[in-house]
């Protein structure tokens, strides 16, 4: 194996290399023990010259435009290689490069400081699940999946994807008043798979906390993703309303991934949308709402997340791992105190790079084709993903004991948090209680 031509190359320039990069390549040959000797040279050459290498080429600060000139010039000249962006900010820039191109790179490209595989970032929703300890929690000989629990997502709308299919119970639209189940925006069925996605499009990759809960999608935000506090207070009324008409199928949770910028009144209760929310919980209703996306300033706390009632979450970044000692706060989410002085958020979810559903041919789908996982998913960020995932666990929590209030709850998940030295040396208006952690908040009967 040493005597292939890129073996030598990975071993004399491992310095240049960053190990994922090494490995890539190395591991190109592993197909060879399977092969005749006399075929190894002409399936090199093969290799070398039609396999793809996505990287990230570092230059040293000073030869940067050097180095750009360089590359581009080798590549330039490479069959199926080329340079797809230059980052002035950095000195580096990124290429898709064959094994050849590589090697080319490598012997002539001087100002070169390092190649980096090209890696795919993305913390994904089953990591997500597992982080906040939300997968496959077993009580009473019975695993929890937030079946017969009913989730109304306000928001824009929900797109009828396979992963939810036979549980989106009802839909109302208070934008465009159309009958049809739909999401012109993209924003609401993303949420909508952060609660209850079941991940059949992705053979159980990408799968909520509560997979098994039904979903109610509740439109009051337009295809720009925009809307007005009128509509959005319409949209938690007609749940109320809903729940009063429909003793039997109640709406058990509502999940808002929506706010405004909280103004001082004379005090919490005088903004009408924490009175709307506010009565929603008094009758029952949990509701989960978004932190929001203005930090890291403090005061930053959208309404109605300054209610001192309802379950305002932020958003944590799990680092695409299930393990706590990396996780940190995002640096996005909004920071409490409220503007009336309340701590606030109440705990915090994972929300950074979150994958979830996709709505084809939806405003957001269009603009941020980058983020297409596969063709059934999408990634985002946000305290907005962060809620969804905190109402997908409540879902459990209801589908344990249905008796359980909004007040118990919202103690339970406050009670059961995770709160790693790193959080201790903050300050709690950073990250409420703590982390989410669904096994902590679902008591054990004896």
């Amino acid at each position: 194996m040493f005597g292939y031509s890129m073996v030598q190359t990975v071993r004399m320039n491992a310095h240049k290399l960053d190990r994922p990069l090494r490995d890539k390549v190395l591991n190109m040959y592993k197909p060879f023990k399977m092969t005749p000797c006399f075929l190894h040279k002409m399936f090199e050459g093969f290799l070398k010259k039609t396999k793809k290498l996505p990287v990230i080429i570092e230059f040293e600060k000073e030869n940067y435009q050097i180095g750009c000139h360089e590359v581009h010039q080798v590549l330039d000249s490479s069959s199926r290689c080329k340079v797809k962006k230059e980052f002035s900010t950095v000195p580096c820039c990124s290429a898709v490069v064959t094994p050849a191109g590589l090697d080319e790179i490598l012997n002539n490209c001087k100002s070169v400081k390092k190649i980096y595989l090209n890696r795919e970032v993305k913390a994904l929703l089953d990591t997500a699940v597992g982080s906040a300890n939300a997968r496959s929690i077993v009580r009473n000989n019975t695993t929890l999946t937030g079946k017969n629990v009913t989730v109304a997502v306000i928001d824009t709308g929900v797109y009828p994807h396979l992963d939810l299919s036979g549980r989106i119970i009802d839909f109302v639209d208070l934008v465009n008043q159309r009958q049809e189940i739909y999401d012109d925006n993209g924003h609401g069925t993303h949420c909508a798979g952060d609660i209850a996605g079941n991940g059949a499009a992705s053979s159980g990759r990408y799968v909520g906390p509560a997979p098994e809960a039904n979903i109610v999608g509740v439109k009051v935000l337009d295809k720009m993703g925009s809307g007005s506090l009128d509509t959005v207070m319409q949209g938690v009324e007609w749940c109320i309303q809903q729940n009063e008409s429909n003793p039997n199928y109640k709406i058990d949770i509502i999940s808002m991934s929506l706010g405004s910028t909280a103004q001082r009144m004379a005090g919490e209760d005088s903004d009408p949308m924490v009175q709307m929310v506010e009565e929603a919980w008094a009758r029952g209703i949990v509701v989960c709402v978004a932190a929001g996306n203005e930090g890291p300033e403090p005061e930053t706390i959208a309404s109605p997340g300054i209610s001192n009632k309802v379950i305002t979450v932020g958003a944590y970044d799990d680092r695409e791992t299930e393990a706590r000692s990396d996780d940190d706060v995002a640096s996005f989410s909004s920071r409490g105190p409220t503007v009336y002085g309340v701590a606030k958020p109440d705990l915090l979810a994972p929300g950074v790079n979150i994958v979830s559903l996709r709505s084809p041919d939806s405003f957001i789908d269009k603009l941020q084709k980058s983020s297409r996982v596969d063709t059934e998913y999408f990634s985002m960020s946000g305290t907005s993903m962060a809620t969804p995932i905190c109402a997908g666990i409540v879902a459990l929590m209801l589908e344990y004991n249905p008796n359980y209030s909004p007040d118990d709850i919202k103690t339970l998940l406050k009670q059961g948090v995770v709160l790693p030295p790193s959080l201790q040396e903050l300050d709690p208006n950073v990250y409420g209680a703590g982390f989410i952690n669904a096994d902590n908040s679902i008591p054990v009967r004896p």
